[in-house]
């Protein structure tokens, strides 16, 4: 069978005693596609690899890869190999023989499984240094090693399990761009968990967002940052201020909307009946700045200055506001310096109707849903 890295998990489920780690997953990830896990500790993204790669058993569910089903097959049966969150480098080893160790439980001959390490050495710009030892090499040097090792027996899916959460902040962005360089050549399936939502955004075709066991969306990087599909997915991918109010009146206009502290905002039209509750989110970039005692609007709220944090470009400052548990708003260094504010000081934030974006829910798509049915 050629083996193409196309991913299949139907109903997949994992129970340790009484606690559920995973309730009836249901995910397809294409052949040749980048996907990241992604979601707060405990969320059960790390069972999932694990179960893909059979070092955890299925409690319930299948998982098929190429149309085989992968359920009774040992780890080494797979078409799969794993990259583990600390390299799990055999000290005792040097680089060549580190790459080369599977293809010697293969029984593959010196002189061809050496051959092959030395490739794939090459590959992630290590062949220079395959006669050291793991303790002779960086973080990011041996990174690369257990990623070339990883490689070795041609997988059709490469499950990486936080392989930069090790690294410090600058070789994680080096890191970051190699990982997708390597996808992007080899054509292979990637299967990352993180909980890094700028790692995710940075490096996945596909983003699966998942909480308390449960998958809350799948989407491309954008979808989900710009249409969360809940409160927890808005909060978590970060950048996005989340609002409580309750529907008024809905028009070819508009969906006008009251706070609870008598804000009021038009959103974009919607098939909501007055009464009925909502959440809808605002980019944090989105918002603009304005002093207090300016002319009230529609879609604005008079807020106090609790924090104030220069990041460089941007300005992150953090207001205490009605409907809204934590409002952050982001102005370029050049609007702050325009209109400089400090803790304490009251503002008037507002935005516009289109940048309202109505949270509904878990969103589950198909993989013509997200692939535009092409694939």
């Amino acid at each position: 069978m050629e083996r193409l890295g196309h991913c299949r998990l139907t109903n997949l489920s994992k129970v340790y005693g009484d606690a559920v780690a995973l309730k009836q997953v249901d995910l397809e990830i294409p052949a040749g596609q980048y996907c990241c896990l992604v979601g707060p500790s405990g969320c059960g993204k790390t069972s999932t690899l694990r179960m893909i790669a059979g070092h955890e058993q299925i409690s319930e569910g299948e998982i098929h890869i190429d149309g085989e089903c992968m359920n009774k097959l040992e780890p080494s049966d797979r078409p799969t190999a794993m990259m583990f969150q600390d390299y799990a480098l055999f000290p005792h080893l040097s680089c060549l023989d580190n790459v080369a160790f599977s293809l010697r439980m293969q029984g593959r001959a010196k002189v061809a499984r050496h051959a092959r390490a030395r490739e794939l050495l090459s590959l992630v710009h290590m062949d220079a240094y395959e006669k050291r030892l793991p303790s002779q090499l960086s973080g990011g040097q041996r990174q690369r090693v257990a990623l070339a090792r990883a490689l070795v027996t041609n997988p059709s899916v490469l499950l990486l399990d936080e392989p930069l959460s090790a690294l410090d902040p600058f070789l994680r962005v080096r890191m970051r761009d190699e990982l997708r360089r390597l996808q992007l050549e080899l054509g292979m399936t990637f299967v990352h968990v993180t909980h890094s939502q700028e790692e995710a955004m940075a490096l996945a075709d596909m983003v699966v967002v998942m909480n308390e066991g449960e998958i809350e969306q799948i989407d491309t990087p954008q979808d989900v940052y710009n249409r969360p599909a809940s409160q927890f997915v808005a909060r978590f991918i970060g950048g996005h201020n989340v609002f409580n109010a309750t529907v008024t009146e809905s028009s070819e206009t508009g969906t006008r909307l009251n706070g609870s502290q008598g804000a009021a905002y038009m959103a974009p039209v919607a098939d909501l009946s007055p009464g009925t509750a909502v959440s809808f989110s605002v980019r944090s970039d989105k918002i603009a700045l304005s002093r207090s005692g300016d002319t009230p609007m529609t879609n604005s709220v008079t807020s106090d200055v609790g924090l104030v944090e220069y990041q460089g470009a941007w300005v992150k400052l953090g207001l205490k506001a009605a409907d809204v548990e934590e409002l952050t708003v982001m102005v370029t260094e050049d609007v702050f310096n325009q209109m400089p504010v400090q803790m304490g000081d009251q503002v008037v934030v507002s935005w516009v109707q289109s940048d309202i974006h109505f949270l509904i829910g878990k969103k589950m798509l198909s993989v013509d849903d997200q692939w535009g049915g092409d694939r």
